[in-house]
């Protein structure tokens, strides 16, 4: 699977939730730093992190796909066969 078909095959749905949050962050983190009146450099270095996690999560969720299910056939176990000893255990003393 290449990457254009990676990002085109369906996401599952915990990865989309987690892309909107992703997407979310991002937009929240860019609109602190380009917020035109002057910001604390916490803020300003929080908003850079924010940006930068939300980024990585809306990547990372849009790259999982998921995998269609391959059947498997059933595992059918043989019974087990009980053997007789025909020695005996002798302890030595």
């Amino acid at each position: 699977m290449n990457l254009v078909q990676r990002m085109q095959a369906p996401t599952p749905i915990l990865f989309r939730i987690l892309r909107t949050a992703g997407i979310a962050l991002a937009s929240a983190g860019a609109a602190l730093l380009a917020a035109p009146a002057a910001l604390p450099a916490g803020l300003l270095a929080l908003a850079g992190y924010l940006t930068v996690a939300g980024t990585v999560m809306t990547a990372v969720s849009q790259a999982t796909v998921e995998t269609p299910k391959i059947p498997q056939e059933p595992i059918v176990q043989e019974p087990v066969k009980k053997v007789k000893s025909t020695k005996k255990v002798v302890d030595n003393v």
